[in-house]
């Protein structure tokens, strides 16, 4: 782990009593640390679970306590890593405080962040989203999964998937109920047939399509999609592109931000900055690299002037 070496953390988030800790321990339980590396568990303030000394043991986990922020460093890292001489690093993050600090400010160069879990307790999950939105929605951006745990038959999880989704629409989402069961096949209802060759998307049925189309763009290969979108072009586009764009809010009203899919078309420079237009599509999901995975990308059938949608912010409620 010393010099140049790369330490792989793992970041577990989410507020006091969300599930980080069982979190944890099922993740060591399922034999993600039995490689005979030594690995630093963090925690960052203290909740009602506590980990089992002879498990941590087991699997060579030494654990320190960090519970006020600013004591939090870097060299706080640096100097617990090489006093146990840590292979990897585990980081239970308390709820309130700053995930961009922990990454920008916290964490040492070499220490490369392999994947950040998201616990949320399903039954205070609207108290949140009512109260502490803006740092609720953090975790979310950060996440590459979340969990809602204590999950009832009642609830809506579609709309609770929404809220993630649009925020950080890579980010996996699983439901758990209070018998330990998972659900993480979450249908959505969409207001439209997917098994049409040609799909018209009323103005509100943007944001369901964009989150179905990113997470199963297979779903919609060579089909054509008719919506209306805003036109945003950037300098680092390549020739004949642009995005059929809309403006959603994915937190507050100060948190509003541009969504789509890059579109090819042999006029797309002739195209005004911010017009609004309807575009007749069809989508050839391509490999990202950036994601890992394929990724939707639109080539333009048609594209007509067009008058604004009568509400032209994007929800994910």
């Amino acid at each position: 782990m010393f010099g140049n070496t790369d330490v792989p953390v793992y970041l577990f988030t989410g507020f006091l009593e969300s599930g980080k800790t069982t979190c944890i321990r099922e993740v060591i339980e399922e034999g993600n640390f039995t490689d005979g590396k030594r690995s630093l568990l963090i925690l960052t303030e203290e909740g009602e679970e506590e980990l089992d000394e002879m498990l941590l043991r087991t699997n060579k986990i030494d654990v320190i306590t960090v519970e006020n922020e600013n004591e939090f460093t870097e060299l706080v890292c640096l100097h617990n890593a090489k006093k146990y001489r840590s292979d990897r690093v585990v980081i239970e993050v308390n709820g309130m405080w700053s995930l961009d600090r922990v990454y920008n400010e916290v964490l040492p160069e070499n220490w490369v962040v392999i994947q950040t879990f998201t616990t949320v307790n399903a039954q205070t999950f609207d108290m949140y989203v009512n109260n502490m939105k803006s740092i609720l929605m953090s975790h979310f951006q950060m996440a590459d999964l979340v969990i809602f745990n204590r999950c009832t038959s009642d609830m809506d999880k579609p709309s609770m998937r929404r809220k993630v989704k649009g925020i950080n629409r890579m980010a996996q989402v699983m439901f758990e109920a209070e018998d330990g069961s998972v659900e993480n096949n979450i249908e959505e209802e969409l207001p439209y047939d997917i098994n049409a060759s040609e799909i018209t998307l009323e103005d509100d049925d943007f944001g369901l399509w964009y989150i179905d189309v990113t997470e199963n763009p297979e779903r919609y290969t060579d089909k054509t999609i008719t919506f209306k979108g805003q036109v945003y072009r950037s300098d680092n586009f390549p020739s004949g592109t642009f995005v059929p764009a809309r403006a959603a809010m994915t937190c507050c009203a100060d948190d509003i931000q541009k969504i789509g899919f890059l579109c090819h078309a042999d006029a797309a420079e002739l195209l005004d900055k911010d017009e609004w237009v309807t575009v007749s599509v069809h989508v050839k999901p391509e490999f990202n690299p950036q994601y890992q995975q394929m990724y939707p990308v639109l080539w333009a059938d048609e594209i007509k002037k067009a008058e604004p949608p009568e509400e032209e912010i994007v929800y994910f409620s």
